[in-house]
């Protein structure tokens, strides 16, 4: 772990304000459902949109990765007979089309937003470049990571992870739906599930939660870094940004 994400958990552990200055934040597709069972709900975007706002103003730089589960999930496609690849491939498609429904809402309320995509389609959004990512952020802009890493047989959460890295993130807020953090077992089926306010990413692995998939786990563990784990609820991540001590934290210390 870097010194500045070794003080981020420390500030975040004991409840300091503002201990980030770059983070990126990962949204589950489900987030984007509302109350719908498939798509995209738009008063929940916008809601999203003016949290991230808040957080923009405080002066926090903030890239975003979105998942595709409330249009399309590559696996469950692959599962029904589609070769995995070419599943994989339309996920990633369904990424952009969450990222450019986000982007719309940010920059509807007034935040500067850049669209980078790991595969082209350079007529609705930037190829991805890792300079021009962090050049983004320091001009101000919120940056979203459309596509995955752009190969097939990773997931969005190693997007996530790897993207982190690339940009020099100190932590990955990782909002869950309707789950306040990790748990060690599924509290939506198991209503005596222990809720786990810390962890390392070692005990993560081996106890085999279902936080993010091992890959990405692997590469915050073996990098020292954070992960803060929390529900997306009203303020939630305002909350978190500020320091506030909500949710699971997931850190390898030295």
């Amino acid at each position: 772990m870097t010194l500045k994400s070794e003080e981020a958990v420390e500030r975040a552990s004991s409840g300091a304000s503002a201990p980030f200055h770059r983070v990126l934040l990962k949204i589950s597709g489900e987030a984007l459902l509302g109350d719908r069972t498939f798509g995209i709900d738009p008063g929940t975007v916008a809601a999203i949109a003016a949290e991230v706002r808040a957080v923009h103003e405080t002066g926090t730089e903030l890239a975003i990765v979105v998942g595709a589960g409330n249009i399309y999930r590559g696996v469950a496609a692959a599962a029904d007979g589609m070769d995995r690849a070419t599943a994989d491939y339309a996920g990633m498609l369904a990424t952009l089309l969450n990222a450019l429904t986000l982007q719309d809402a940010l920059e509807r309320a007034e935040v500067q937003t850049r669209v980078l995509s790991a595969i082209a389609v350079s007529e609705v959004a930037e190829p991805y470049i890792r300079r021009r990512a962090i050049r983004h952020l320091e001009k101000g802009r919120v940056v979203i990571f459309a596509a995955g890493t752009g190969n097939p047989f990773f997931t969005t959460d190693t997007a996530a992870a790897l993207r982190a890295l690339e940009i020099g993130a100190e932590a990955i807020l990782m909002a869950k739906n309707s789950v306040s953090g990790v748990y060690d077992g599924d509290p939506r089926e198991n209503p005596d599930a222990q809720f786990l306010p810390e962890l390392t990413h070692l005990e993560t692995i081996e106890r085999g939660l279902k936080v993010m998939d091992t890959t990405a786990l692997s590469l915050c563990m073996d990098n020292r870094l954070p992960i803060y784990v929390f529900e997306l609820a009203e303020g939630n991540i305002r909350r978190i940004s500020a320091g506030e001590r909500i949710g699971t934290i997931i850190s390898t210390q030295d």
